[in-house]
């Protein structure tokens, strides 16, 4: 592709310096790729800023540079594109690059504190199940027609999201589901995309390491729904109490779900237990593999977002009843001599008191509820004691643990979870570094009939320890200790 065409992508016209009729065989952001015929595009970062990089791009080939900051000097048979910001550049220009895939799908983006995962998944899996080719970007697994793909980040970065779109429509996918971060908006990671609905969880207390304020995160998600075209949907949890500014300058279709008030998609919970919910969606009921409040929700959401898109209710109802829970999140594993483990993802404060009110709502009397969870190294310090006042709450006993300490030393870490609770509080907890064996001694801890929540990792298989990702399964853990291969 000749370069001045992805030039016409960006919102003001750009100073270019040289030859803008060069021809473009790729793009990246990554220095070390930038060989000849590839467009480098240098970004500033959280810690380090791609411009540092220009030259050495130039050393190895590389002939064009769209950057933000202009060169104090330039070198001859380069050229040279400077633009207001190359984080927008670079979405609105790898959209045009790989021919505006996201066009000629019906791309649904989901945002939210908690429960993107489940509901893209979950999205993904109705669709395929009703005859559907489909996409999925989640924080677990990409997948393109049942291939799966790797995940690295819950929003991949701009070229990486529409190469893969651009190998969904090839591979003819008609829809595709995606996570939608907070970051990704901030960083125009979705810039050029067209979304035909987006739809909001919900949103509490995470990414403050990042966004600094929760007045700033609330925005990066609004962001996404500034941005949808008046033919796509906006879906919203009305039951939150930010759901409606979601919903303030979108100019989509305005849509509703709730649990408790009035909405255009009205679900209750009729009865539930660790096997499955019963569930009336608008006026039919229908028991659903699921468990607790938050997965009604979830389910809601995507029972909302497929007749959104013109399914048949009755029939996305009957597919739903089908599907099963995503890996990782509230997944129950069974002791031989009557213990339950549930495995949840839950890392924020909120997710934790939902995962925990829902164990606490179905659990019998004489059964016993103990916690195991940490935090993770690198990442907002503010929720540590909070996650800890939260597992005291609703927990008899609490193992406070490793989830993935990164640089960090693990137990300032625990110290700063410990830091939340009182001296009566920290009766009820016990500190164990290692992982392993935490989780072997919650179960020790365990009589028949009581229940083991392991909190914070889900489906990841890794511990992130000084930078290496050791091998590491929570769901792997348990059946050991269960004696289940």
């Amino acid at each position: 592709m000749i370069l001045n065409k992805l030039i016409q992508e960006l919102p003001t016209k750009p100073e270019v310096i040289g030859n803008e009729n060069i021809e473009i065989n790729d793009m990246t952001f990554d220095s070390r790729k930038a060989v000849e015929g590839v467009l480098f595009v240098a970004q500033k970062g959280e810690k380090t800023d791609g411009h540092a990089y220009i030259d050495k791009a130039i050393e190895l080939g590389c002939k064009a540079i769209v950057c933000q900051v202009k060169p104090e000097s330039t070198r001859e048979g380069v050229t040279y594109v400077i633009t207001e910001d190359t984080h927008l550049a670079l979405g609105l220009m790898a959209s045009a690059f790989f021919g505006y895939p996201s066009r000629h799908m019906k791309l649904v983006g989901v945002t939210g504190t908690n429960g993107k995962t489940t509901i893209a998944t979950l999205l993904y899996r109705l669709f395929t199940a009703m005859g559907k080719n489909c996409g999925l970007f989640s924080t677990v697994a990409n997948y393109i027609k049942g291939e799966r793909m790797p995940a690295t980040h819950t929003t991949p970065d701009a070229i990486e999201l529409n190469r893969q779109m651009r190998k969904m429509v090839d591979e003819g996918c008609t829809h595709c589901f995606m996570e939608v971060s907070s970051h990704s908006v901030v960083q125009h990671r979705i810039a050029g995309l067209d979304f035909d609905g987006g739809i909001f969880t919900n949103i509490t207390h995470d990414h403050l390491d990042y966004h600094k304020t929760f007045n700033n995160y609330i925005q990066a998600k609004k962001g996404f729904f500034d941005g949808l075209k008046k033919e796509a949907f906006a879906l919203t949890n009305i039951d939150d109490k930010n759901g409606n500014i979601m919903l303030q300058n979108t100019a989509a279709k305005k849509c509703t779900y709730s649990l408790r008030t009035m909405a255009d998609f009205k679900c209750s919970i009729i009865e539930q237990g660790f096997a499955g919910t019963l569930l009336k969606m608008g006026n039919t009921e229908a028991f659903m593999l699921f468990v607790g409040t938050f997965n009604a929700y979830n389910l809601t959401a995507i029972y909302g977002a497929a007749c959104s898109m013109g399914e048949d209710p009755q029939d996305v109802l009957r597919v739903l009843s089908t599907l099963h829970p995503v890996d990782g999140r509230f997944e129950t594993i069974q002791s031989k001599d009557g213990k339950t483990a549930i495995v949840d993802y839950a890392h924020t404060p909120d997710a934790l008191t939902n995962v925990i009110s829902t164990i606490n709502a179905i659990r019998k009397e004489g059964q016993q509820l103990i916690c195991v969870c940490g935090c993770g190294g690198d990442r907002d310090k503010t929720k540590r004691p909070e996650m800890a006042r939260e597992a005291v709450k609703g927990a008899q006993q609490v193992v406070l643990t490793s989830d993935n300490p990164r640089t960090e030393d693990p137990v300032a870490i625990l110290e700063d979870m410990k830091a939340g609770l009182s001296d009566v509080e920290l009766e009820q907890v016990l500190t164990i570094v290692d992982r392993r064996e935490a989780i072997r001694t919650a179960m020790k801890l365990a009589k028949a009939g009581d229940i083991v929540l392991i909190a914070g990792k889900g489906h990841e298989d890794y511990q992130d320890i000084q930078g290496v990702k050791h091998h590491f399964d929570d769901r792997e853990e348990v059946r050991k200790i269960f004696g289940i291969e």
